[in-house]
């Protein structure tokens, strides 16, 4: 099995991950946002990855910053050598009136394009800046290129819904093992 646990302890924050990326989407987390919870859970369930996260911080920021940085190490961590993997994934995913789009290489070059925006500055306690953040922490960490793009959209939980969701189809495609390049390494360079 594919599988991690990180840990990240610094006197800003006390954050476990334990990471399942051949599971079946059932996780169990913990930190000291409800909205940070909700978007983790919907990533975990979407990608079909078992994730457990317990976590908590001095600020909000922080700690959904780390959050996303030691997920994306235990992404890596999981990954291994990467051999035999799809690498590349990518999908649309809807939340009512909301569309977003989301694209994903798994290839060890850190970068994320986020291409939406927010009319509130807080939903349900967290600040939308740092739902940005989580995303390009989280591509950074994972030394993923990431793309994540709303389309269109009304609603800001949903529309955080909708990129959540997206990125985690994506991810599940990207993870995912083709049995036309088992024990390959999915570059034409031979290593990721």
């Amino acid at each position: 099995m594919r599988q991690a646990t990180i840990e990240r302890k610094t006197r800003e924050v006390d954050v476990k991950v334990e990471l399942n990326i051949d599971g079946k989407g059932v996780s169990r987390i913990e930190t000291d946002s409800k909205f940070l919870d909700h978007i983790l859970t919907t990533l975990a369930k979407h990608s079909l990855f078992d994730l457990t996260v317990k976590a908590s911080g001095d600020l909000m920021h922080h700690l959904t910053e780390d959050v996303a940085l030691t997920l994306g190490e235990a992404l890596v961590k999981a990954l291994g050598d990467k051999r035999g993997i799809k690498r590349f994934g990518w999908a649309y995913a809807p939340m009512d009136d909301c569309l977003a789009r989301s694209a994903v290489d798994l290839g060890g070059r850190p970068y994320s394009s986020l291409d939406f925006k927010f009319s509130r500055q807080q939903i349900e306690g967290l600040e939308t800046e740092d739902v940005k953040h989580f995303f390009t922490s989280l591509a950074h960490a994972s030394k993923s290129n990431m793309h994540l793009a709303l389309l269109y959209g009304e609603n800001d939980h949903h529309k955080i819904e909708a990129l959540t969701k997206a990125l985690a189809l994506a991810l599940k495609e990207a993870v995912a093992i083709d049995p036309r390049i088992v024990g390959e390494i999915p570059s034409a360079k031979g290593e990721l």
